[in-house]
């Protein structure tokens, strides 16, 4: 499978979460990775987020929703922000102290530009080298990884076809990866 793929494994995936919580510390970088694993944005969007799409500073808290217009479909999305997602996003403002209309992902170099798809491959990936075992992982393996774990935890179809924007649910078996998986499951309890 050369394509980017889900994280399946709940044990790794754990591993992923912490690694810049833990292992590397980056309240930047384990908030962009908690953020796209729990918002199921492309990274494109999440890269353009202000704190103002996610923080009221009148009132000094987290908006409960999010609203997107994807950058690549037009399309406006509205998601709840879980506490997983404010959580990180929390501990990152406290330590950078942004103004409203700072990109949150920011250059360390230039705080008022965001940083580039390129140098957000680069934390997945550095990541994703250090606690995983699968080489197929990228930024989009943040989405995919939300699909298909909200899948695995009965999560109905025609909402995650919703979510992805895809016409079926076989094009959105294909993209979580849940076609293969189902294969796999046949071949390895078949017992002749």
């Amino acid at each position: 499978m050369g394509t980017t793929q889900p994280i399946r494994s709940k044990t790794e995936l754990k591993k992923f979460m912490d690694y810049y919580q833990t292992e590397q510390p980056s309240p930047r970088n384990y908030a962009m990775t908690i953020l796209g694993l729990h918002t199921a944005l492309r990274i494109s969007d999440i890269l353009n987020l202000k704190w103002r799409d996610v923080y009221d500073f009148d009132r000094r808290h987290f908006l409960t929703h999010l609203l997107v217009c994807e950058k690549k479909t037009g399309k406006q999305n509205v998601i709840a922000l879980n506490s997983h997602a404010k959580n990180a996003l929390d501990r990152y403002r406290i330590q950078c102290s942004p103004k409203p209309e700072s990109f949150i992902f920011s250059k360390k170099a230039d705080p008022k530009l965001p940083i580039c798809r390129s140098q957000a491959y680069r934390i997945i990936k550095k990541a994703a080298s250090a606690t995983l075992y699968d080489t197929h992982i990228s930024c989009h393996s943040l989405r995919k990884t939300f699909g298909y774990h909200a899948w695995k935890q009965g999560t109905p179809p025609v909402l995650l076809m919703d979510i992805f924007n895809h016409s079926s649910f076989e094009i959105t078996k294909r993209y979580l990866g849940i076609e293969q998986d189902e294969k796999d499951s046949i071949f390895l309890k078949i017992d002749l």
